[in-house]
């Protein structure tokens, strides 16, 4: 397998930012985008690496914060599950409440529902996993899987938020381990890497 994955945690509630290279086509995408960080430009560039697009794993203000800048820098789409549309319009309310600036409402090109993603020559898997949010999903390379906030280790993801759903979370999490192996390696929105197996207690 030649993809390479580098992690990058960013304020403000030190979300994992994924940067995934294949390394032989040199094509990179982006998953979530919390903030407005050289850093990440600075790896890409390192790498030799062109990015092709930014894929949120769903429309809550920490993992998006930083699209507009990635966007005014690579000019390459950004895309996002059409039913966290609204979630996204309403991030000042979220902002508001946390007592933070409002930011002005990140641009999304589209909608990853009904499109095919590609990185070299690996395909880019999405599975549907509402229960965080109505439009969270996961994005699959292979043995690889970018959780968002709905799987980490040991946990899953909040359900009371507005648009949370508990019923929808345990069929999202039992999607996910029946159809995923237990070797399967689990990139989450939050916290450290896992693998299938050690999560399946969260399900049974």
């Amino acid at each position: 397998m030649t993809i390479q994955v580098k992690t990058f945690i960013e304020p403000p509630l030190w979300n994992n930012n994924y940067v995934v290279i294949d390394t032989e086509s040199h094509e990179a995408i982006l998953i979530d985008c919390s903030n407005a960080t050289d850093e990440i430009m600075n790896y890409i560039k390192d790498q030799k690496a062109s990015l092709k697009y930014i894929l949120l794993t769903h429309g809550h203000f920490d993992h998006v914060l930083g699209v507009n800048y990635f966007k005014n820098n690579y000019h390459v789409p950004v895309y996002l599950a059409e039913k966290d549309k609204q979630l996204l319009s309403q991030i000042n309310s979220y902002m508001s409440f946390l007592h933070m600036s409002d930011v002005d409402v990140p641009k999304i090109d589209g909608y990853i529902d009904d499109k095919i993603f590609t990185i070299g020559s690996y395909t880019i898997k999405i599975i549907s996993t509402p229960g965080h949010t109505p439009g969270s999903v996961c994005y699959q390379l292979n043995n690889l899987v970018f959780s968002g906030d709905t799987l980490f280790h040991n946990s899953h993801g909040r359900t009371d938020f507005p648009g949370g759903n508990d019923e929808d979370m345990k069929n999202s999490l039992k999607l996910l381990f029946h159809t995923l192996s237990d070797d399967t390696i689990v990139y989450p929105g939050h916290g450290e890497n896992t693998i299938i197996q050690a999560e399946r207690h969260l399900y049974t």
